[in-house]
């Protein structure tokens, strides 16, 4: 396999060292999954495979200014774990493991690091990791989660109504089926939305509820599924990958040039308050 320049590890440590010390120093993107059920018609890497996907794509595209870290496979997942063949990382581990590597990263040198979530019970605890990586070193570190990348384009050509998108269903479905139909079983896929719903709690990828409410998954859903895996299509699956692709692309050009304020100790420096000398 030939040398890819956007790989961070294709590099040796002396090439890693002249790219941090470089003044137009890419991004370094870490992508992150995990290994769940996803209904009866999809395997157990749709987190893994569909964020590596988005990821290569838009460093493809990106005109160096991604440097692409291997994928952390596995995630937070003990809600799940009633499903044979889900991995759990248990929240703290996880946290103090993402942290160990933004860590690593910025000790090198690098300024920029987005840390792309594909996986949706990861965020809370990756949202800590990019907070800590801040205040711990001299980067700046931020996280998402893919879909909300391309919230227009799936806003435009999506057919479920609330919930039909929060976990293996029309979303993730007809993404996957863009990127491999030969492994995803359309003939299994089901409607499967079971948690009781209310004006403050519900659960969609695109348009989370403001109280947030995650119990054991086989409580309000027997397949794995929540959501409508039924009306997937691997047409819509490419309007929403290149949806995400084309968001990231733009994400990693803004938040490469991100200006950065100047931090003021008002422990060392008295502070300039109007009308007082």
């Amino acid at each position: 396999m030939p040398k890819i320049p956007y790989l961070y590890q294709h590099h040796t440590w002396p090439e890693l060292g002249e790219i941090a010390r470089s003044d137009d120093q890419p991004v370094v993107v870490l992508p992150i999954g995990s290994v769940e059920d996803h209904g009866y018609h999809m395997p157990l890497d749709v987190d893994n495979f569909l964020i590596s996907s988005i990821c290569e794509e838009a460093a493809k595209r990106a005109d160096g200014d991604i440097l692409l870290m291997p994928l952390i496979p596995y995630g937070f997942e003990t809600h799940h774990m009633d499903f044979t063949g889900t991995i759990d990382i248990k929240q703290e581990h996880l946290l103090n493991f993402v942290l160990d590597i933004t860590k690593s990263v910025a000790h090198h040198g690098f300024r920029r690091i987005l840390i792309a979530d594909g996986h949706g019970s990861n965020m809370p605890i990756l949202e800590l990791v990019a907070r800590r990586t801040i205040l711990e070193t001299d980067a700046l570190c931020a996280c998402f989660i893919w879909p909300g990348l391309a919230t227009k384009v799936i806003a435009e050509h999506r057919e479920s109504g609330p919930s039909g998108m929060a976990h293996a269903g029309e979303l993730e479905t007809s993404v996957y089926l863009h990127l491999d139909a030969s492994r995803v079983q359309m003939d299994k896929a089901v409607k499967d939305i079971g948690m009781p719903e209310s004006e403050f709690i519900w659960m969609d990828l695109m348009h989370g509820s403001p109280v947030r409410l995650m119990d054991e998954w086989t409580r309000f859903s027997k397949s794995g599924v929540y959501g409508d895996a039924t009306i997937a299509t691997a047409e819509k699956g490419e309007k929403f990958f290149e949806g995400a692709v084309d968001g990231f692309v733009r994400l990693v050009k803004e938040f490469k040039k991100r200006p950065r304020g100047e931090r003021t100790d008002y422990h060392k420096e008295r502070p300039k308050i109007p009308g007082q000398s």
